[in-house]
């Protein structure tokens, strides 16, 4: 790899880290308890948040929780005592605006992921996790913070945000590595 190369992956890292260092906690685990607590889940991004999203839902499968992934032909209605984890990292994204105020009208609990703490989506949620990195909507000028290219900051700070959390939730569901392989598909 070449010196540019290497450097680029070093200043690529830093910010991720720097990212989750700013990403509170308490909130991270408050996030976990009330997806564990939940009857059922559902899942939505846009984008490649969806691609981050649908990933996280396949882990929270993995250990034993009733998710599913919203535009899927198979996934349930919402309702009270249900969570709609929903992403949108400029807060103002319509498609996640609408399911927010559909669920919330269900009775289902809404836990948004953003970047954007005063954002439209941020109050319509009950819970927010902010994530304070650049996305698309803070990617230009002098907004413009990172090395990588439009919203894959808080993309990547989303992979490694839910894989912690899938560490959390393993401890708060006692599911063990087992229980987790053995919910792993073997259609592939």
């Amino acid at each position: 790899m070449t010196k540019a190369g290497s450097g680029m992956f070093a200043t690529a890292l830093d910010e991720l880290g720097a990212v989750l260092a700013r990403t509170d906690e308490a909130r991270i685990d408050a996030a976990c308890e009330m997806l564990a607590g939940a009857g059922k889940i559902a899942v939505y991004g846009c984008g490649r948040e969806a691609l981050q999203v649908k990933g996280f839902a396949m882990r929270l499968y993995h250990l034993g929780l009733p998710v599913s992934v919203v535009g899927d032909m198979t996934a349930p209605p919402l309702g009270r005592g249900d969570v709609f984890l929903a992403s949108s990292g400029p807060g103002e994204t319509t498609t996640v605006l609408t399911l927010m105020r559909v669920a919330r009208e269900a009775g289902a609990k809404v836990l948004l992921l953003t970047a954007e703490p005063a954002s439209s989506a941020e109050k319509l949620a009950d819970f927010t996790l902010l994530i304070p990195a650049q996305t698309m909507a803070s990617d230009q000028g002098a907004a413009r913070t990172s090395v990588l290219p439009m919203g894959s900051l808080f993309e990547g700070a989303l992979f490694l945000l839910f894989e912690i959390m899938v560490l959390k939730l393993k401890a708060l569901t006692n599911a063990s590595p087992e229980a987790m392989r053995a919910r792993h598909t073997n259609m592939e």
